[in-house]
């Protein structure tokens, strides 16, 4: 077995293993680290096929800004510490159904999908071109997208702090 072939077993391996603890574990801190080495995992396999841009991206947006906004939102309502309450039965049955349905449509589509092979493989663009699609107002542009993402983020951090800033009932 190849080098290549061992660092793409063991990135995969990280970020399902991660996957698992996000979604399984009791301690919410927990799960939002977990959260964090699984979408690492996927940058690395972003930089393992060669995407440069797209694992910065990653990191940059994901990790460095959805993870941070989480564990952000876990510290500023006092709850770091506390467990989640266990579902019930009938929740995680119906959880386990849904994600089984979900993968074995991924699988269909990917075996009845016919890849074809192409013997130019110039794929890979250039970041200018990235850029400059991506900021673009035309109809190619992802401006739109871009500055929405960005409300939204900013809508969940004042969420988060307004949630934070509530009073907590005095006893006496």
């Amino acid at each position: 077995m190849e080098g290549s072939t061992i660092i793409f077993y063991l990135l995969a391996l990280l970020t399902v293993v991660s996957g698992i603890l996000a979604v399984t574990a009791t301690n919410i801190l927990r799960a939002a680290i977990s959260l964090l080495f699984a979408l690492i995992g996927i940058a690395g396999i972003y930089f393992w096929l060669d995407y440069q841009f797209i694992a910065a991206v990653q990191i940059v947006v994901y990790v460095g800004g959805i993870v941070v906004l989480i564990i952000f939102s876990i510290f500023l309502t006092q709850s770091a510490g506390e467990k989640m309450p266990s579902q019930k039965l009938g929740r995680t049955v119906f959880s386990a159904l849904a994600a089984f349905c979900g993968f074995a449509l991924v699988l269909i589509q990917l075996f009845q999908h016919n890849f074809p092979i192409s013997k130019d493989l110039t794929l890979t663009p250039k970041v200018a071109d990235i850029g400059t699609q991506m900021l673009g107002v035309k109809e190619e542009g992802y401006a739109l997208p871009f500055e929405l993402v960005s409300m939204l983020l900013l809508a969940a951090l004042i969420g988060c702090i307004v949630i934070a800033m509530r009073s907590k009932p005095q006893t006496t």
